[in-house]
């Protein structure tokens, strides 16, 4: 024992070194690397040290002073094991030959030397003697035993042989005699022999070894039977018997030798067996209780495997030799073989003390066990302690020496008492045990203490603390006790912290996982307290860290014996007890330590006695189920996350690596959110990981004990292994007996395997049933079976492989699973069942059940709308009188609601249906009264589930069916696999979790849904003010207007109704006009006017009376015109049609017109003649159309009408508003509720066979149902809300005709009589005018319930969702709004004009129409309305234009038509042109270049000459700047300060960009090929090109097809940088260089990882040549992003190998603005120049199809198509890059920016984009001339370049001979020599450069000093000299031509002039100026020319001839008169 005494000694490293001391100690011996040498015990495994003495010392040295050590030595002897002698395979004690068969012996063969892997035979002298046995000795002469080919004879021993010549031995060279062939007849039959072998070693004679083999010969040929003890080690040869301990089972297996056909049979016998000294000879009597003690004490009985329990030797301790006899039973013969036993008795003669009595858990016990002797040896004495349950104990401590010393744990709670066993172990694991008095420990509460303080406050104290020093020793028993002793006390801590907070109302589910078997733990009924939570978390967490650092100390325990194993396993299942206070670090080193416990109880299964097997495995289990529970108790939210974890997870690692992928900063893992909640992620994340692993170690573990126990079981075998935590229970069956058989577990868990189980497997001879049930389900997919127990059952084969196996869906595998009793109820989303419990206070009623899933069920004698249906009968009632129905989960999957109804049966119909047991009535009760309930009844409805856990482990229902007989503490499952299961369980939610919604209802956490209210409720006042302002507009538009000119005796009325047009300017200023004309007569000039009012608006209704003496009779025509004194466009006017109508007859008369009166609008007329119109023309299409179209949208469209109304409707516009919120708010309302019912149908039918595919769209009936739905119920109260408003009638209903005719004269009254003929006319059904509160009160609810309820929804939905809620909702209302109404209105106003047209339908005119008889009799007295005063007639002069007049103002209207489109043309290009640069430029900007700037300098590094990338020559330069200088940028690295760059993942070094994934470098190579020359070199390697590229995949170092490289010698990146990917895999294109053009595709090294594996795996590429003399061209390609200017930033470096040599290195920065639309500005300008393409586009439309192809020779024409393709271009690229950036923010959003992504095609198109721009840019500024078109100097240069074209065209001819001469030239003089002609095209460059005279000549002298000069000047008198001489002559011909041709003067110019001076008032117009304008307009209006003289005349013969006949008219009538 080395110990050092100072407070730094456990800072010590240990080492153990051996020598070997045989001859003498110098030579040190090199260990296997497994077996460790650092540790406090060395382990050295059999068979690793040869024969000899070894010197084994332990030095010790102290970690902060080296210097400080001190070592140890032990000496060792290794000697040789005893080999075992066997003369048949396996030692069997006794075969059966028959007589005429040969007997083959072979101990050379079927010997065993332990301490070697094979037997050497060779080694060994071999010697054979046989005997009769039973009736002779051995043959012996003079008392020395005569071998068997020994020829003497002993004439009282016989020979066994009859012939001497019988015998046949081994006849190798290297080991004769090792073996025996007796030859058949040499023995008699009837027989009995005993052949032994006497075996010395060649070497050591005094080495020996003996064996024995009795053969029994009879006359038939038997098989060769041999039987082996299957744990050979416990099978220990003693002469003719093997060794069996009293205290383990015997495990034999039986194999037939030889060919064993036709077996029959095969039969187990037992014999105990009695000396015969005299004879040497054993009598064996057979065991008679076989079969009452089968499958108690024996197992297998009738099978080659054969199991004795130790029950049978203990209770039968009297006999020592057991024999255990098999016998095979053939068609033909009997083959019997037995193996004999002898007794090994245990340690004797011995006892043992303790001592003291008395001590606390640290106290020092001494244990002295005097006096035990064995004669094999003794092993060890190993300890065991309990307090109550002896099925508890545990092992203390174990020593291989009598006296030892212990640390005790605590006794009982309350009385101390602990009790103690020693067991007692030889070296044949022979046991003997000895109870010890009981003992008083308690806890050392203050040694705990201290160790928590210091753990807490001054952990670097802990070194002084005893507890950490004897921890820190290393010792397996001193570290197992203090573990195991603080342990225990730590658990009953742990219990008593729970039970406290349970009773302080914490809820127990939640801090607790319950124990199997136990009950529910009722907290107190108090109310939740908050500070005993936090007490609680304290008290856990001091615990936790204190069971944390504990579990260190069993990291460096060896495992060496099974008691090693047994000690540290139960150590771990007492440190891991307490689940909830195992950190993470804890759980790793507990799993890990368990896992390798077990893989070592694996390895010695064959060697240790089931007994310890079982002992140890039951602690494993527990362990590993511990550790399990623990991990998955945090994730199910069953035990409370750590602070250590919390701490731990969210510490910043100690080898922090800014590496993109790196775990701990991959917020990506973590969900992304604020800080808070990525550490809570980051902590679930590393919890999840763990819990994976784990889970899959607890796989190994569990497999690993089940194969270790399965060796030791046989057939109805056993083994049970039942904690707290865990149960597990494996038996070994046979295939026949699991058919329809029942597992059960702790509770009512069980398995129920149904009897047409199918399994897959070739053995159909035994299996084992392994059935598992833990405490809690692990964690999957979702979180709802945190509530239930977790229970698994495997079927293995026997090799240890699990067994699939099929079940019939009818007959499935039956599971209850229960759950746990403290279960907190989750809510669940997988396919789950639902139960009803119903509970009738009136247990004498019945009741009928029905349900329809997804609707309202309907029963009545016409409907039968139902999904299922049953009757509850009181004679159904179960014994707590609750009736049960359960739908299971079959029928639920693809609903989203059930909806249930039930009521009570009456008296007929129970008798009928309840009572009436004779006839089974299947009907159902069917009625169509309703029924009342009569008594009270209590319903409770749940849900259940059941899952399993798969491969990835994830919780699934598929294959599981809920069973019947769930109730609410367990679940029935039916499945058709095996695997680990959970059940869930549900209970149904509310649809609105009111207190969720009033606890979140803060405005921060909702502002979408706030401020969505808000404004609809802002933009609902607004709308209404403004609908209520054009409402009282609209009244001054109503109204009949009585005409000025009416005369005041005229008592004939007509109401003449004019339409104005919509089109735009269809409203006038001037003074209308008109003469109505009839048959008969005709009136005066009348005129429409309005002096209160504005008549003949746009689209306007004016309604006129006009008066006349007498009737005009029936109509022919209208004269109408205008006086086109309105200003500018105010003077034309656009006539609809008009109605006349006569107010006594009721006539109506329509005049259509449809046109223009207007100078400047079609054939600029003013004056028009309206003939009456036909049925014919009131039919025509277009004018229905005009007048329904029109109609339909103002009043039709209820958001349009809201702005366009008719004035004339009733419908008010504030009316209009409320309807339209109304319709928003409900639909809005339902949208909201099955929003989340849509995205489910859509989700689940995706992959339904009755959804509808579209490419992405997926419709199904679920959603067409959802979307009619919520249609119809929007509909139907919108539709009520209008049409109630619609037909509220006026509260003074007079109609505007009669107000205008009282001003005129009085009217009579209407009688009664009338009015109920007028009502009775009028069809449409009304309300009375106070209905209009009740509508308002009803619209008002509407609205306040709609937003009650969406902003409720809203809260529960979140801001996120809501959202995305809001976006679908007003995509879909302004969609609808602007595109479906509006189509649907037109589309039935087209509808309605083609097939259902009435021409007498004027709903335009209906308000001014009044089918009231006025009684306008001519009779009547006319009383005069005293204040009306226009009825007076008016003597003004009507002001008539003549048709110069007309022309003359049309000449000036088009002039300013002309200026006016001038002006707005040069408006909207300066405003295109503005937008465009705004656009183009915004895509720029400054800060592009400083990036570019700051990154050029970073990377290309040119101020290090050695890293300077622009001066890289060779390949090593290449690596060079590679090691240390481009990976050491690219990534961050520390601050200055040393801090770690925290929150900089993915950032580069200057810590300001961020790599978008990670770089990579791709290289593309060349194949090596045949040279065009092969007289010096064969093999040559050109350029690059894609037909000379290498495609083929390598192995490193560029090695093809060699198999011998192993993959794992490196890592994937290096594996990955070998071999070739297509472009379509790397998502790269084409790179153009400076010295070529490279594909996409290539070997792609990606610089992933740490930047020490990058660095190292640079430094292999290096080693490994991955640049050669193949490779053309490497490429580094990387995306940065700056957040501070939000530039991406694409990165390429480009080194190219030329095939004539050279490195060449180029680098390419293109920064890149990817956002789309960086601010409100740019968006909105981007829309409105897309409006301005759409119109450009319009307007060059149209002029193509009126210019045809000459469009194509207008250079303005070019102009515009150059803008519009360009721009259309720029806007589906724009289109694209914002698709392109949508998708790139949906992956970074999912990613956190954690993916790779290459812009290099967006990088293209990018370049595209700005070309685009810039030449809108271009095109838009040239167009800028077009508008200086007047100008004399730009008429002059168009005009001259016009003229010169054709000198230009012949001149370039010429220009280009010359020049490609001269280029041929210096090309070919000068191409070696001069840089600027090394290609055709720089040459072409320079010569250009030379043309302009920007070039230094000196290079041509210094190429060559004649040609040079020479060359050059010849240049430039030739091309400069004369080619410009001569091009400057043409142009300057063609300008002297041009001006002196006149050119035209613009009148245009010249009228704009004026017209902005006059408007500016900068000049007014002089004298001449006055005089000129007024003789025009004069000698327009007086003088007409002589072309007009005949009409003239022909007007004044139509006057004349018009007097004449009224002349002869009137005398015919005073003639008639009598006058």
């Amino acid at each position: 024992m080395i110990q050092f005494n100072c407070n730094g000694s456990l800072s010590t490293t240990k080492k153990w070194t051996i020598k070997n001391c045989t001859s003498i100690c110098s030579f040190r011996i090199q260990l296997n690397a497994k077996i460790s040498t650092t540790l406090n015990e060395l382990y050295i495994p059999s068979r690793t040290l040869d024969y000899g003495i070894y010197e084994l010392t332990l030095t010790v040295t102290m970690i902060e002073s080296l210097n400080l050590k001190s070592s140890s030595s032990a000496y060792v002897r290794i000697t040789a094991t005893g080999i075992t002698a066997n003369l048949v395979q396996l030692g069997t004690s006794m075969i059966t030959r028959g007589s005429q068969q040969d007997l083959q012996l072979d101990p050379g063969a079927y010997s065993i030397d332990p301490d070697q892997h094979s037997f050497d035979a060779s080694k060994w002298k071999y010697e054979y003697y046989c005997r009769i046995y039973g009736l002779y000795n051995f043959p012996n002469f003079q008392g020395i035993l005569l071998p068997i080919e020994n020829s003497k004879t002993d004439p009282y021993n016989p020979s066994c042989l009859s012939n001497q010549s019988g015998l046949i031995f081994g006849n190798l060279t290297a080991s004769p005699n090792s073996s025996l062939t007796v030859l058949g007849g040499s023995l008699q039959s009837n027989q009995i022999y005993q052949f032994m072998v006497y075996m010395e070693n060649r070497k050591n004679s005094s080495i020996q070894a003996t064996g024995y083999v009795l053969v029994t010969v009879d006359d038939t040929h038997p098989q060769l039977v041999v039987i082996g003890c299957v744990i050979s080690i416990l099978c220990v040869p003693n002469l003719e018997y093997q060794f069996v301990n009293p205290t383990t089972q015997v495990a034999l297996f039986a194999i037939c030798v030889g060919n064993c056909i036709n077996l029959q049979n095969i039969k187990w016998n037992i014999y105990q067996g009695s000396d015969n000294s005299s004879s040497n000879y054993t009598q064996w009597t057979l065991f008679n209780n076989t079969v009452l003690y089968e499958n108690i004490w024996f197992f297998g009985k009738n099978t080659s495997n054969f199991t004795a329990t130790n029950q049978l030797f203990l209770n039968n301790p009297q006999v020592n030799l057991w024999r255990f006899e098999v016998v095979y039973t053939f068609l033909n013969e009997t083959s019997t073989s037995a193996l004999n036993f002898i007794i090994n008795q245990p340690p004797y003669n011995g006892s043992c003390s303790i001592n003291p009595m008395n001590g606390t858990t640290t106290t020092l016990f001494t244990i002295l066990c005097p006096g035990w002797y064995d004669e094999d040896g003794i092993k060890d004495y190993s300890l065991y302690a309990w307090t109550t349950d002896v099925s508890q104990k545990l092992m203390i401590a174990y020593s291989s020496v009598s006296y030892f010393q212990v640390r005790l744990p605590s006794g009982d709670n309350q009385t101390s008492l602990l009790n103690i066993v020693i067991s007692i172990r030889d070296l044949l694991d022979c046991v003997v045990e000895v109870n010890m008095s009981s003992v008083h420990v308690i806890v050392d509460s203050a040694g705990i203490n201290d160790l928590m303080a210091s753990l807490q406050s001054s952990p670097n104290a802990l070194t002084n603390n005893p507890i950490v020093q004897l921890l820190s020793s290393g010792n397996q028993n001193t570290v197992g006790q203090i573990l195991t002793a603080i342990s225990q006390q730590f658990n009953q801590l742990n219990s008593e912290n729970i039970d406290q907070a349970i009773s302080s109302g914490i809820p127990a589910a939640t801090i607790l996982v319950s124990s199997l078997g136990s009950s529910s733990l009722q907290g107190n009924s108090t109310s939740f307290n908050e500070s005993a939570l936090i007490e609680y978390n304290k008290i856990l967490n001091t615990q936790a860290n204190l069971r944390d650092y504990l579990m260190t100390f069993t990291t460096d325990l060896l495992i060496t014996t099974s008691n090693s194993i047994k000690l540290q396993s139960s150590s771990l299942a007492q440190i891991t007890q307490s689940t909830n206070q195992l950190t993470r670090a804890a759980l790793s080193i507990a799993s890990s330590r368990c896992y390798q416990l077990s893989l070592a109880l694996s390895s010695m299964a064959t060697q240790i006695p089931y007994e310890d097997a079982q002992i140890a495995a039951n602690q494993l289990i527990q362990c590993a189920s511990n550790v399990l529970t623990a991990v998955n108790g945090p994730l199910q939210e069953r035990t409370s996350t750590l602070d250590l974890d919390y701490s731990r997870a969210n510490a910043v690692p100690t080898d922090y690596d800014t590496d993109l992928e790196s775990p701990w900063s991959n917020t990506n893992l973590f969900g992304g959110g604020d800080e808070a909640s990525v550490e809570q992620n980051r902590n679930i994340y590393y919890q999840k990981q763990l819990a994976n692993e784990i889970n899959a170690q607890v796989t190994s573990i569990i497999s690993l004990i089940t194969s270790s126990l399965n060796i030791h079981l046989n057939i109805g075998q056993n083994s049970i292994i039942n904690t707290s935590q865990t149960y597990m229970s494996l038996e070994t069956i046979s295939t026949q007996s699991l058919s329809d058989r029942i597992v059960k577990q702790i509770g009512n868990a069980q398995f129920h395997i149904p009897s047409d189980l199918n399994l897959i497997t070739n053995d159909n001879s035994s299996i084992s049933l392994r059935s598992k049930m833990d405490v809690l389900a692990s964690f999957g997919s979702f979180s709802n079976t945190n509530l239930s127990r977790s229970v698994s059952l495997s079927i293995i084969d026997q090799n240890g492989n699990e067994i699939s196996f099929k079940a019939n869906e009818n007959n499935s595998i039956k599971l209850i699973i229960p759950r746990d009793p403290n279960l907190v109820i989750p809510s669940i989303s997988l396919p789950i069942s639902v139960h009803f419990e119903i509970h009738s206070l009136n247990t004498n009623l019945a009741y009928l059940f029905i349900y329809k899933f997804d609707q309202t069920p309907l029963l009545n004698s016409s409907i039968n709308i139902i999904d299922g249906w049953t009757m509850f009968c009181p004679i159904n009632l179960s014994d707590d009188d609750i009736y049960r129905y359960f739908i299971d989960n079959k029928q639920t999957p693809g609903h989203q609601s059930l909806v249930f109804g039930m009521r009570e049966l009456n008296s007929t119909e129970m008798n009928n249906y309840c009572l009436n047991n004779s006839s089974v009535n299947t009907s159902l009760p069917i009625t169509d009264q309703p029924f009342n309930f009569t008594s009270n009844y209590e319903l409770r409805i749940y849900t259940s589930g059941c899952y399993y856990l798969d491969e990835n482990n994830n919780w699934k229902s598929d294959g599981l069916i809920v069973g019947s007989l769930t109730n609410h503490y367990e679940t029935e499952c039916l499945s058709t696999h095996l695997t680990t299961f959970a059940g869930g369980f549900i209970v149904l939610p509310e649809p609105i979790n009111w207190s969720y919604v009033f606890a979140n209802a803060d405005f921060l956490k909702n502002k979408t849904i706030y401020l969505t209210v808000i404004c609809m409720s802002i933009a609902y006042i607004i709308l209404m003010i403004f609908g209520r302002f054009k409402d009282k507009k609209d009244i001054e538009k109503l109204g009949v207007t009585p005409l000025p000119d009416n005369g005041k005796s005229d008592q004939y009325y007509y109401q003449i109704i004019v339409f104005t047009g919509q089109r735009a300017n269809s409203g006038t200023q001037s003074k209308v006009h008109f003469i109505l004309s009839s048959d008969n007569d005709e009136t005066r000039v009348r005129t429409f006017s309005d002096s209160h009012r504005k008549i003949f608006q746009r689209g306007g209704i004016d309604s006129f009376i006009m008066s006349v003496p007498k009737s005009l009779g029936l109509l022919n025509y209208i004269r109408i015109w205008h006086d086109n004194s309105g200003e500018g466009s105010s003077a034309s006017w656009f006539l609809k049609y008009i109605i006349v109508r006569d107010l006594q007859t009721m006539e109506k008369f329509y005049f259509i017109a449809q046109r223009w009166f207007s100078v400047e609008q079609g054939d600029g007329l003013i004056e028009r003649i309206l003939p009456i119109a036909g049925e014919m023309e009131k039919q025509n299409f277009s004018y229905v159309l005009s007048k329904k179209a029109y109609f339909s949208v103002s009043d039709g469209h209820l958001w349009f009408s809201i702005f366009s109304r008719p004035p004339s409707n009733k419908f008010t516009r504030v009316q209009r508003c409320t309807c339209c919120f109304v319709l928003l708010s409900a639909s809005m309302l339902l949208n909201i509720m099955y929003y989340d019912l849509s995205a489910e149908a859509k989700s689940s039918n995706n992959t339904e066979s009755n959804s509808l595919s579209i490419g992405p769209l997926y419709i199904a009936p679920e959603q067409i149902g959802i979307g009619i739905m919520v249609e119809l119920l929007s509909l139907v109260p919108s539709i009520f809300i209008v049409q109630f408003f619609r037909r509220i009638r006026p509260r003074q209903q007079i109609s505007p005709l009669r107000q205008a005719l009282e001003k005129i004269r009085p009217l009579p009254q209407t009688n009664v009589k009338d009015k109920t003929i007028i009502k009775n006319k009028k069809k449409q059904f009304t309300f009375p005018w106070w209905c209009l509160f009740i509508a308002y009160t009803l619209s008002f609810m509407i609205i306040a319930v709609s937003m009650f309820f969406i902003i409720v929804k809203g809260i529960i939905f979140g801001d996120l969702k809501t959202q995305k809620w809001l976006t679908s909702v007003l995509t879909g209302f302004f969609s609808s709004i602007i595109l479906t109404q509006p189509i649907k209105i037109l589309g039935l106003a087209v509808f309605f004009t083609l097939f259902c047209r009435n021409p007498n339908d004027d709903k335009e005119a209906k308000e001014y129409i009044d089918e009231t008889n006025f009684e306008l009799d001519g009779d009547e007295d006319y009383l005069h309305s005293t204040d009306f005063s226009l009825i007076s007639h008016t003597s003004k002069r009507i002001n008539r234009l003549n048709e110069n007049e007309v022309a003359f103002l049309r000449e000036q209207r088009l002039k300013e038509i002309q200026m006016w489109s001038i002006i707005r043309e040069f408006i909207i290009y300066a405003i295109f042109l503005i937008l465009l640069c705004i656009i183009s430029f915004s895509n720029r900007t400054q800060n592009s270049f400083y990036q570019t700037d700051h990154l050029q300098k970073y990377f290309l590094n040119t101020r290090q000459t050695d890293c300077d990338y622009t001066q890289i020559l060779t390949i090593d330069d290449y690596w060079n700047w590679l090691n240390n200088s481009f990976v050491e940028n690219l990534r961050a690295q520390q601050w200055y300060n040393d801090d770690q760059p925290i929150n900089l993942n993915g950032y580069i070094n200057d810590k300001t960009n961020r790599m978008i994934g990670w770089a990579t470098m791709r290289q593309l190579r060349s194949k090596s090929q045949l040279c065009s020359d092969q007289r010096i070199i064969s093999t040559c390697i050109n350029d690059y090109s894609l037909f000379n590229e290498e495609k083929d995949s390598f192995q490193p170092g560029w090695i093809l097809n060699q198999t011998s490289i192993e993959e794992e010698d490196y890592s994937s990146s290096i594996l990955k940088a070998f071999q070739y990917q297509s472009s379509k895999e790397l998502d790269t294109y084409v790179y153009v260089g400076d010295h070529g053009t490279y594909g996409g595709d290539g070997y792609v090294y990606e610089f992933r990882g740490r930047l020490s594996d990058i660095k190292s795996n640079l430094s292999l590429l290096h080693q490994l040549q991955w640049i050669d003399a193949n490779t053309r061209a490497v490429i580094i390609q990387l995306t940065l992003y700056n957040p501070n200017v939000a530039l991406f930033t694409s990165v390429t470096f480009l080194l190219e190998f030329l095939s004539a040599s050279g490195v060449y290195p180029s680098a390419r920065f293109e920064p890149l603005n990817f956002y789309v639309f960086t601010s409100l500005t740019q968006l909105i300008c981007t829309i409105i120049y897309i409006c301005f393409i759409i119109y450009f586009l319009i307007i060059e439309t149209k002029l193509l199809i009126k210019l045809k192809l000459k469009y194509f020779y207008e250079f303005w024409s070019i102009i515009q198509i150059g803008i519009i393709s360009c721009s259309i271009t720029s806007i589906i690229i724009y289109i694209w890059r914002f698709k392109e950036y949508n998708r790139l923010n949906s992956l970074f959003q999912h990613t956190n920016g954690y993916t790779y992504v290459n812009l290099q095609m967006i990088v293209y198109v990018d370049d595209v984009l700005t070309s685009l721009l810039g030449f809108c840019c271009f095109f838009g500024t040239i167009t800028f001339i077009k508008f200086i078109r007047f100008n004399k100097s730009l008429r002059i240069f168009v005009q001259t370049l016009k003229y010169v074209t054709k000198e230009l065209i012949s001149f370039s001819f010429m220009f280009s001979i010359v020049f490609m001469a001269f280029l041929s030239l210096f090309y070919l003089l000068f191409t070696s020599s001069i840089e600027s002609c090394s290609s055709l095209l720089a040459t072409a460059q320079m010569l250009f450069e030379i043309t302009l005279m920007s070039f230094d000549a000196t290079d041509f002298t210094g190429a060559d000093p004649f040609l040079g000069p020479f060359c050059f000047s010849i240049f430039i008198i030739i091309v400069v000299f004369i080619c410009l001489s001569m091009f400057i002559s043409i142009l300057n011909d063609g300008f002297h031509h041009v001006e002196e041709t006149p050119i035209e003067d613009q009148q245009i110019l010249s009228y704009m002039l004026k017209k902005f001076l006059n408007w500016t008032h900068l000049r007014r117009p002089n004298v001449e100026e006055i005089y000129e304008i007024q003789d025009s307009r004069m000698h327009s209006q007086y003088v007409d020319p002589i072309e007009n003289f005949p009409d003239k005349i022909d007007q004044l013969l139509e006057a004349i001839d018009r007097i004449y006949i009224d002349q002869k008219k009137e005398l015919l009538r005073l003639k008639r008169a009598g006058v």
